[in-house]
């Protein structure tokens, strides 16, 4: 483990280079590779009108714009698909990532962006109070075959307050220079080592982050007429062995049971049981039975709509479900023959307040956790890597120090 000395310098390097990252570039362009409902593609995002130059397996390739500049972006996001058993990718001259073999080492991360909106001011400027560009690119160091967000990208929604240096100079808005800011940037490193699974969070609804995400991050075609995506179908991302469910739960009313929002959300669970056989995870912002925090002695954040949606609905090979949402890290392990909940909230947003350490007994309507882990206070990001035919789960801080272990088998969860 880093010592507080050691941890002392990674701070000051990173402070150092923090001012020449975080500038403005000419010519930059941004390239990953990513999957949607057909499979890989490869996207590049430049501020010049044409598409970068890229090849597949040695050979040119052509880019086609996917975005066209518009008010706020003017960016030009291009595409192109990765077919099936390539092994190189470049874009822009520059090797990005593509599946190779099976992925072993999946890295979860959400909640990424910085808070800017009303009375929530965080220190944009300062990389200890939002550490998302260490976070990228200390996991970037640890050569993940699969990234995964589980949403909220977008958090710069109002002015920085004047006199406030922590935030000042910062942009704000549904715009690129926000997204930039926000994620892209900061992310930079880590968007080109592995392949990237998006899944869309409740900032990235239409009304607050929406034209960003659906411009650069959706995996459905933009529609230039809307500017923004309405709630995607579910979508399955086939791997060896394995099934990764991608749902678009990110309007889900949370306090109060919505009938007709249910139903819908129950079909997209529905759906979930046509795409294997095998075993499955469900990649979805919100988590459903878990706790943000207390207020009153009372566990609040589970989310009623999504409880009645999935009730008696998940089919039993779904042993997974990775969310963010709360900005902590949980592992819930319940009572009933549920999917284990995973929460990987925790990379770069405000941080939830303390809450009980030990889950187990909580409960939400029926539901009662069983055993596992809820951290908070602390910034990072989580490492599934597959062994002894099942998966080990380590919770890493944002300097790459493991905090908490999990082993995953099916169902069950021992930490």
């Amino acid at each position: 483990m880093r010592s507080i000395a050691a941890r002392g310098c990674i701070r000051a390097l990173f402070w150092a280079s923090f001012a020449l990252f975080s500038s403005a570039a000419s010519g930059e362009v941004y390239r990953w590779a990513q999957y949607g409902p057909d499979g890989l593609e490869a996207r590049a995002i430049s501020d010049k009108p044409d598409c970068p130059t890229a090849q597949v397996d040695g050979a040119p390739a052509s880019m086609t714009v996917r975005a066209a500049p518009g008010a706020g972006f003017q960016i030009t996001v291009c595409a192109l698909p990765v077919p099936v058993g390539s092994k190189s990718l470049t874009i822009a001259d520059v090797p990005v990532a593509i599946p190779y073999s099976e992925p072993r080492r999946i890295l979860v991360l959400g909640d990424t962006g910085c808070r800017i909106k009303g009375p929530y001011v965080q220190a944009c400027n300062d990389p200890v109070q939002w550490p998302f560009r260490l976070i990228a690119e200390v996991a970037a160091h640890m050569k993940p075959d699969l990234v995964i967000h589980v949403g909220d990208y977008y958090y710069r929604e109002s002015p920085c307050p004047k006199g406030i240096a922590g935030c000042a100079g910062s942009p704000f808005g549904d715009t690129w220079s926000v997204w930039r800011a926000d994620f892209f940037s900061p992310a930079e490193t880590l968007l080109r080592v592995a392949p990237w699974v998006f899944v869309r969070g409740n900032h990235e609804e239409c009304d607050r982050g929406g034209q960003g995400w659906s411009r650069t991050l959706a995996p459905y075609a933009f529609v230039a007429e809307t500017r923004c995506d309405g709630s995607g179908e579910p979508f399955a991302v086939p791997l060896p062995d394995l099934t990764l469910a991608v749902l678009d739960v990110s309007s889900a009313r949370e306090a109060k049971r919505d009938e007709t929002q249910a139903e819908a959300f129950r079909a997209q669970y529905k759906a979930v049981a046509k795409m294997s056989s095998g075993p499955i995870w469900i990649l979805q912002h919100r988590p459903i039975w878990s706790a943000g925090g207390a207020f009153a002695g009372k566990l609040v954040g589970d989310n009623k709509t999504l409880a009645a949606a999935a009730q008696d609905v998940i089919p039993a090979n779904v042993d997974l479900i990775l969310s963010g949402h709360h900005h902590l890290f949980q592992v819930l392990k319940y009572k009933a023959d549920l999917p284990v909940q995973v929460v990987a909230g925790h990379g770069g947003d405000y941080l939830n307040q303390a809450s009980p350490l030990d889950p187990a007994g909580w409960t939400f309507g029926q539901v009662v956790v069983e055993s596992g882990i809820n951290m908070t206070g602390t910034f990072g990001f989580a490492i599934l890597e597959k062994q002894d035919g099942g998966w080990q789960l380590v919770d890493y801080d944002e300097f790459g120090v493991a905090l908490k272990w999990c082993k995953l088998k099916g169902r069950a969860a021992t930490c």
